[in-house]
């Protein structure tokens, strides 16, 4: 048998293995160990976007892992709350309005200036630099085309063309309780029926006798909505531009329409995760997804509009920016006090009286 020869540990050899242990755990250290960030996201293609062509930039510059827990923005906010004394997150993008509500449950950290911070729309920048606009765009209508041309029908124009009789069986939903899409699609039918932020009162009573009976399914997010289209499931459904644009891209015969009584203000919102374990890390992460190279690549491969309006845009993406400023004009913001105040309760009444 042989043995291998180990040099005796005199102190100077023990030093040099400390030095070498240490530089091995070191940022930039032979064998370094790579940091990770863990971000809270829609998943789907803003997920393939963000991890495919925005945080590889990231992740380069500050040797760093960045990994996304997938969800809608309910779900996510849901994994926030739960651990908010040792988060598991770093970073979370939500929904406008559910963002109002991470912010108003202490879950986010003020965002600290940076230059990108200051180049982005007014409108982005939620109440005390509490979170940031990562993306711009609006809750309407999308339409299955080729069920239209087959069947003669005319492009719908308005939220009520939700409850037209010859929609029976044909209209896909979202749950209000899981999704913005749904939430928002209920809330213009609200209005429409005389209610505001503060009376829902008009749209649960109406709901029943006229977009409920048409009704085929209402799905917890959009993500069905491309099978449904496909095997002429769906013929009408909230959506927004950037979900419809992407939907084409692969091929999915639909079109999104700005219904004539205005679309709703939809921000994708970003916040760095109180309490989280990398905080220097979160900000920075943060402030590169407000930069002109990140937002550019998000348009260009995601369909998402930028919030800074430094990010260059030439072609379809040009063309895109240009279209949702132009339906911005109509569109509605919701008052999110009022909303965020109300909607456990409203919550629990679309479970229990329309998706029961």
């Amino acid at each position: 048998m042989r043995f291998a020869f180990r040099p005796p540990a005199t102190p100077l050899r023990r030093k040099l293995l400390a030095t070498a242990a240490l530089a091995a755990i070191l940022p930039g250290g032979t064998g370094a160990q790579t940091r990770t960030l863990y971000v809270g996201m829609n998943g789907g293609i803003m997920e393939k976007t963000y991890t495919h062509h925005v945080f590889p930039v990231f992740e380069k510059l500050h040797a760093v892992k960045v990994v996304v827990v997938p969800g809608t923005s309910s779900d996510i906010l849901a994994k926030a709350q739960a651990n908010k004394d040792r988060p598991q997150m770093h970073v979370m993008l939500l929904d406008d309005g559910v963002m109002m509500r991470a912010i108003s449950l202490g879950l986010c950290e003020k965002q600290r200036p940076n230059p990108h911070l200051n180049d982005i729309y007014p409108t982005a920048r939620f109440r005390d630099d509490m979170a940031s606009g990562v993306g711009l765009g609006m809750t309407g209508i999308a339409y299955n085309t080729r069920m239209f041309a087959e069947k003669g029908w005319a492009a719908p124009s308005s939220w009520m063309d939700f409850a037209d009789p010859k929609y029976k069986g044909k209209v896909v939903f979202q749950s209000i309780p899981s999704s913005s899409f749904g939430l928002h699609g209920f809330m213009m039918f609200n209005r429409i029926q005389g209610g505001n932020e503060r009376n829902v009162e008009p749209g649960f009573n109406a709901w029943a006798k006229t977009i409920g009976p048409n009704v085929l399914e209402y799905i917890p997010s959009s993500a069905k909505i491309s099978e449904m289209v496909q095997t002429g499931e769906a013929a009408l459904f909230p959506l927004t531009p950037t979900a419809a644009a992407v939907l084409k891209t692969k091929g999915i015969p639909v079109e999104y329409v700005q219904p004539r009584e205005g679309s709703v203000v939809l921000m994708i919102g970003q916040c760095v995760i109180a309490k989280n374990s990398a905080p220097e890390l979160a900000q920075k992460l943060t402030e590169f997804l407000l930069s002109p190279q990140a937002q550019a690549n998000v348009l260009q491969f995601g369909a998402q509009i930028p919030t800074n309006p430094k990010a260059p845009a030439v072609g379809e993406g040009a063309a895109q920016v240009a279209q949702i400023k132009q339906w911005l004009k109509n569109a509605v913001t919701l008052d999110w006090d009022s909303v965020n105040a109300n909607r456990p309760a409203w919550n629990a009444r679309w479970n229990k009286t329309i998706e029961r």
